[in-house]
């Protein structure tokens, strides 16, 4: 049996942002998760879910959150962010190379970008190397 928390969508996606902030990940991702139950196409309460599960660790919640959000935000750089970290954390850096170079485009003057894109394409590359004997 789910317990639902007191108040509402909105409630909930404030103290969700507000947990978050403060270094709760895990029990900011379940008051979000309600919210985004309730506000499915609410492109901020799922932002703050991706963070929170990702900052949990449920890095395969994050993927499918951040997922969702570059559905609904397609021109959205930190959705595209955030999808490729994800899916770089999952092991998935072809699908990752593609979101972060989309964010990067995006927004060129952010360096996290430019640092995770680099990351992704250094694993890919090393990847392709023959292995040395």
């Amino acid at each position: 049996m789910t317990v639902r928390p007191e108040g509402g969508a909105y409630e909930w996606f404030r103290r969700g942002l507000h947990l978050l902030e403060n270094g709760h990940a895990a029990a900011a991702a379940t008051l979000l998760g309600h919210a985004a139950e309730h506000q499915p196409d609410s492109a901020s309460v799922l932002e703050a879910l991706a963070r929170a599960q990702f900052d949990a660790g449920r890095t395969a919640d994050a993927v499918e959150s951040f997922e969702r959000l570059v559905e609904l935000t397609p021109d959205a750089d930190y959705a595209r962010f955030g999808y490729g970290l994800s899916l770089a954390r999952l092991g998935r850096f072809e699908e990752a190379l593609q979101q972060l170079k989309l964010a990067t485009v995006m927004r060129p003057d952010r360096p996290e970008y430019a640092q995770e894109l680099r990351q992704v394409r250094a694993t890919l590359a090393a990847r392709r190397q023959p292995p040395t004997s």
